[in-house]
């Protein structure tokens, strides 16, 4: 869901703010890097380009706004994405899409089996990104954005952790089951093709 140009959008434009609120240049260093994965972010999460672009858009602003309560010397990226995770669930999209997402349960330790197929090593026997696509989206959010987080984003799982204010054992739980569900997708989809 890449926007294909390395620059960022061009209907993003950061608003002056009074030099007193933001010091010279620092929120714009640490945010702008962050634009097109935030947006991709946003893609994968809205699946709607134009509420993407919104939701984007808002998060930067809120972020601006409480740039203030930005600890120097913590991960920005983390709380960036935090803002727009946030973000996303206040808006009528996200409260909508995480209605049914199904709850788990905190501390539930479960034996998952070894399996030798992958997601990506299915992806790797037929490279068909329409099909990955169509499963991604078919996770439920909290499935799929901490799949995306932790393998587009390369987030640590403490830094999923920390962005979701959930438990590292609950980040290692949602990523094992959007695994499953993304394989058994990918199957679904590739046996009926």
């Amino acid at each position: 869901m890449a926007s294909g140009n390395k620059t960022p959008a061009r209907w993003f434009n950061l608003v002056c703010v009074s030099e007193d609120i933001v010091p010279s240049g620092s929120f714009e260093q640490l945010a702008m890097p962050h634009f097109e994965r935030l947006y991709n972010f946003a893609c994968w999460l809205t699946q709607d380009r134009l509420e993407a672009e919104d939701l984007v858009q808002e998060t930067y602003a809120k972020a601006l706004k409480g740039f203030s309560s930005f600890q120097p010397g913590t991960n920005f990226r983390a709380w960036i994405y935090k803002i727009l995770r946030n973000t996303f669930l206040t808006s009528r999209t996200g409260l909508k899409a995480t209605a049914t997402v199904p709850l788990d349960p905190e501390g539930e330790d479960e034996d998952l089996p070894t399996v030798s197929e992958t997601p990506e090593s299915i992806l790797l026997q037929r490279s068909d990104g329409q099909v990955l696509q169509q499963a991604m989206e078919q996770l439920p959010v909290a499935y799929r954005e901490v799949l995306l987080l932790c393998e587009v984003e390369e987030m640590s799982y403490q830094e999923i952790a920390a962005m979701l204010a959930i438990p590292i054992g609950t980040v290692m739980s949602r990523l094992s089951r959007a695994r499953r569900a993304l394989r058994d997708g990918l199957r679904l989809r590739l046996q009926k093709g």
